[in-house]
């Protein structure tokens, strides 16, 4: 059985090492596994006043239909300012409305934060995990994925050259898969 995972960066930067990180974790799933990196910088910020009858954005309506396409998600995220970026709480946002209608209810998933910092973006997958526990996901508990220092593991392409974080980051993929 195929299961469709959609990976959703925020990140909007050109050459974001959160992307690369998230590129090297999608190379780590079984082949039986679809994954759709799913962008959101195109999204409009969530305003409740387009949920009236004809006034909901296309991008709405499509993005709404990739996330319900999907079996489970990887988050991959870099922290701002102790939290997970706005780009990426209004896709949450956007695809849990209109009330009642949560796409993302019950799906595995699973979170890595990246940092060029230390803590490695600790305190944008708390906040994260708060916003993904009350929207009724299916998280991986352990092991939690903070990703810092992210420049030392990269080489000059951006591409993840280190092994043990390569071997770690397997491990996170293995407890999403697990959740099927």
């Amino acid at each position: 059985m195929c299961h469709r995972i959609g990976i959703l960066v925020g990140s909007l930067r050109k050459g974001s090492f959160t992307r690369s990180i998230a590129e090297a974790m999608a190379g780590l799933f079984p082949d039986d596994f679809e994954l759709e990196f799913i962008e959101i910088g195109q999204l409009p910020y969530f305003n409740q006043d387009f949920e009236e009858e004809g006034a909901t954005p296309q991008s709405y309506h499509d993005f709404r239909e990739r996330i319900a396409s999907c079996d489970g998600f990887l988050f991959a995220t870099p922290e701002y300012n102790r939290s997970c970026p706005a780009v990426l709480k209004n896709a949450l946002d956007v695809a849990s409305r209109p009330y009642g209608e949560n796409r993302w209810s019950t799906k595995p998933a699973a979170i890595v934060c990246v940092s060029p910092g230390q803590m490695g973006g600790f305190g944008a997958g708390q906040s994260l995990r708060q916003t993904l526990s009350f929207l009724n996901l299916n998280l991986v508990q352990q092991p939690e994925a903070y990703i810092g220092n992210v420049v030392n593991l990269l080489d000059g392409e951006g591409q993840l050259a280190n092994e043990g974080t390569r071997a770690f980051l397997q491990t996170v993929v293995d407890a999403l898969i697990a959740k099927f």
